[in-house]
């Protein structure tokens, strides 16, 4: 990208200037005018001067000679949350995108609603800076403050944005390019996600694969889809069990899964049981257990589920998985995802991603828990709506401010 600064009387006079040197497609960042300076400033014309961007590849054809000034990382201080200096586009931010999606599948497709963020975050410059070099800082501060507000709207923890924030400042030299600034912040960010972690097939014999989580979050939903997968799409034995033996419907609903996917059902009311069926069904791929929603506040309700789970270890192979709702507020996931980390090692699954517009609690729950972030699923429908978890994906989102399912 080519930044570039043009001086002249008036401000259709620079902007000549720089559609003569740049071409058309020129973009205009910002417009000030020049605090005269000396003693005899007063007979000095006032002066006016245009910040312009374009993209290298836009005007191959110009042969132009003089490479872009690169704006400098910044050194100064931010206001967290607060004001911000400079003034950037919306089509600076998109072309910015766009030269990242090029260099090897950065961010994906631009990213929306950036106006009302812009227009919302960004506020001119109240007092006009004397070195020329401060003005480019404030630019890039600018920069960086927009991508720490989106991450504030999508409710990513203060902490954890400050986090990268910080860390991006540390390990960012001056003079990079805005684009760089933002690869850095989306590389980052995907790093603190961390490599996704599906259910696994076992050595030998069954894997046993335990749904944990509160009530009212789709666990029963959520692994009628991943049973549809592996017994239609990849063919494997499955088997449904459910020890939920304080909710009848949720026990007839995966009896209704299972008779649609023809594999067993059985309901577990005890470890005893649990070890039954490990027996039984030994020849299979798949066990899958649903298990009832408790109060992560009740001790006997988390010993009574310690048993279950554990009572298999010696017997199978076996995977956790917490499941979660999207919709639910930060302090409360925080307590969940702590009770049941003192039962057993899970992996997380997000449900209702179409229930919410912020996904920060994805990032935030991964960062608290250091758990492995495995599915998500956005709706009712079985088996459709669910996928494999893509931190590329989501880092889009918390970076546009606007989820998009």
């Amino acid at each position: 990208m080519i930044i570039k600064k043009y001086q002249a009387r008036t401000e259709a006079e620079a902007v000549n200037q720089a559609k003569k040197e740049l071409g058309q497609n020129a973009v205009i960042m910002n417009v000030r005018n020049i605090k005269k300076k000396g003693a005899f400033s007063f007979m000095k014309p006032q002066m006016v001067e245009v910040t312009v961007a374009m993209e290298e590849d836009a005007d191959k054809d110009m042969g132009r000679k003089e490479a872009a000034r690169p704006v400098s990382v910044a050194s100064a201080e931010y206001e967290r949350p607060g004001k911000s200096s400079g003034i950037l586009s919306e089509t600076l931010l998109q072309s910015t995108l766009r030269r990242e999606e090029s260099s090897g599948r950065g961010i994906e497709e631009r990213l929306e609603n950036l106006q009302s963020l812009l227009e919302k975050q960004l506020r001119p410059v109240e007092e006009e800076k004397e070195e020329e070099d401060e003005e480019e800082e404030n630019e890039s501060v600018a920069f960086i403050q927009l991508l720490y507000n989106m991450m504030l709207e999508n409710e990513v923890n203060e902490k954890y944005a400050n986090q990268i924030i910080d860390e991006i400042e540390k390990n960012t030299s001056a003079n990079v390019p805005i684009d760089v600034v933002l690869s850095n912040v989306y590389q980052k960010m995907i790093l603190k996600f961390g490599r996704p972690m599906h259910i696994q097939t076992a050595k030998s014999g069954p894997k046993v694969v335990f749904f944990i989580g509160p009530t009212g979050v789709g666990k029963t939903t959520t692994i009628a889809k991943i049973a549809s997968r592996f017994r239609v799409d990849e063919k494997k034995k499955i088997v449904l069990l459910t020890a939920d033996t304080y909710r009848i419907a949720a026990a007839e609903q995966l009896r209704t899964y299972a008779n649609i996917l023809e594999v067993p059902f059985r309901v577990i009311y005890s470890p005893e049981e649990m070890e039954a069926a490990v027996r039984d069904f030994s020849s299979y791929d798949y066990i899958m257990v649903d298990t009832a929603g408790h109060s992560h506040q009740n001790e006997s309700q988390k010993e009574t589920m310690s048993q279950l789970i554990h009572c298999v270890d010696d017997k199978a192979e076996k995977e956790v998985f917490l499941v979660l709702s999207a919709t639910t507020k930060y302090r409360d996931l925080v307590g969940i995802a702590d009770s049941y980390q003192n039962i057993t090692d899970y992996k997380l699954i997000f449900t209702k991603l179409d229930e919410t517009s912020t996904l920060g609690n994805l990032l935030n729950l991964k960062l608290h828990t250091g758990a492995a972030l495995s599915y998500v699923t956005c709706g009712q429908n079985v088996p459709d709506d669910i996928e494999n978890f893509n931190p590329q994906k989501t880092v889009k989102q918390l970076l546009g401010g606007k989820n998009k399912v």
